[in-house]
């Protein structure tokens, strides 16, 4: 499963960070950061959710109120 963050979209809310500890809080720029992502475009965080945190991961993602993280199946199917 992959996970992608859009850091620009972000707003700070941080509602994903209660749900799921890949996600952390950045308070020097106000915005959620993706642990152990690559940045593959600017903005733009990529990494695989770890086996067991498949859940957690799609919580974060679904509770995010300006849609900045998307997750994909092992397909590359977009689940949220």
């Amino acid at each position: 499963m992959r996970i992608e963050f859009d850091r620009y979209t972000c707003t700070g809310m941080f509602q994903c960070v209660h749900e799921w500890e890949g996600i952390q809080k950045n308070l020097k720029v106000g915005k959620a950061d993706l642990r152990d992502s690559i940045e593959t475009d600017e903005h733009i965080f990529v990494a695989e959710v770890p086996d067991g945190e498949e859940y957690e991961a799609e919580m974060a993602a679904r509770v995010c109120p300006v849609d900045a993280i998307k997750l994909y199946d092992d397909e590359g199917n977009r689940i949220v």
